[in-house]
């Protein structure tokens, strides 16, 4: 049996509280951004909320960090969730601290044995839908040229950003804004062409299946041939054997005596 070691005893340990932070997380940055009208106690909770599950993951790093049996490797293999971790004490702004998480939950994500590729690939989706929406409205509502006012705006410009398709009727004018545009579009390629290799793979691989089940059955039929012939084969040296071997005597019936004879 194989043991593991410290740091992945910790990593699949806190996978699913680490998950569970992130949906928190998504509602305490939504909360502000819909309701625009909230009161400042539910404001400064959700910034509350969002500092707390940032340290997490930031905790999570310097401990799978100190548990590494080599820290440099580790830090070089795992540059980007340092970059996440570092930009919001260096730049205290909102998206930075968006950013930084939702990179951080998606390099966990990643380390989910029981994640597949398929809900990984649709939870990104999802994410960078929703989080783009919320990110871009509250950039882009109170512009004095903005034409991206309510949540529907920001979803329906999210889903046309994200899909290369620029429908136009919804743009940001804002540095940020477009600043996210540009993300979006990006990741919107990048996902594509992970869904279109995935797609050309599974193609592939059911070519695979149907040839080498084809290859089975020409194989098995193959083999039937050659046993049928050399049944034929054999039958026909048995039938010769019975044509050459001489007819057997018959036996001489035993007359039974008579019966004087028997008494004598």
């Amino acid at each position: 049996m194989k043991v593991q070691s410290a740091q992945a005893r910790w990593e699949r340990r806190a996978q699913r509280p680490l998950l569970a932070l992130a949906v928190l997380f998504a509602v305490a940055f939504a909360v502000p951004i819909v309701d625009a009208s909230a009161s400042r106690p539910v404001t400064l909770a959700c910034l509350v909320t969002e500092w707390v599950v940032w340290g997490a993951f930031a905790v999570d790093y310097l401990v799978r960090l100190a548990l590494a049996p080599d820290r440099r490797t580790f830090v070089r293999r795992n540059w980007l969730d340092l970059c996440a971790v570092v930009l919001p004490l260096i730049q205290p702004l909102r998206l930075l601290r968006l950013v930084s998480t939702l990179l951080l939950v998606g390099r966990r994500a990643r380390m989910a044995s029981q994640v597949r590729l398929t809900t990984y690939v649709a939870g990104t989706v999802v994410g960078l839908l929703m989080f783009g929406s919320l990110a871009v409205l509250s950039v882009e509502r109170e512009a004095p040229d903005g034409n991206i006012r309510t949540l529907g705006d920001a979803v329906w410009w999210s889903f046309t950003t994200m899909t290369t398709v620029g429908y136009g009727d919804h743009a940001p004018t804002t540095g940020v804004g477009r600043l996210l545009a540009v993300g979006l579009m990006l990741s919107g390629i990048a996902l594509l062409g992970v869904v279109t290799a995935n797609i050309a793979a599974w193609f592939i691989a059911r070519f695979q299946m149907d040839d080498e089940e084809e290859r089975r059955q020409t194989e098995a039929i193959a083999s039937l041939t050659e046993e049928v012939r050399a049944l034929r084969a054999e039958v026909a040296a048995l039938s010769a054997a019975g044509v050459a071997r001489p007819p057997l005597a018959r036996p001489v019936p035993v007359l039974p005596q008579p019966v004087d004879e028997q008494r004598h």
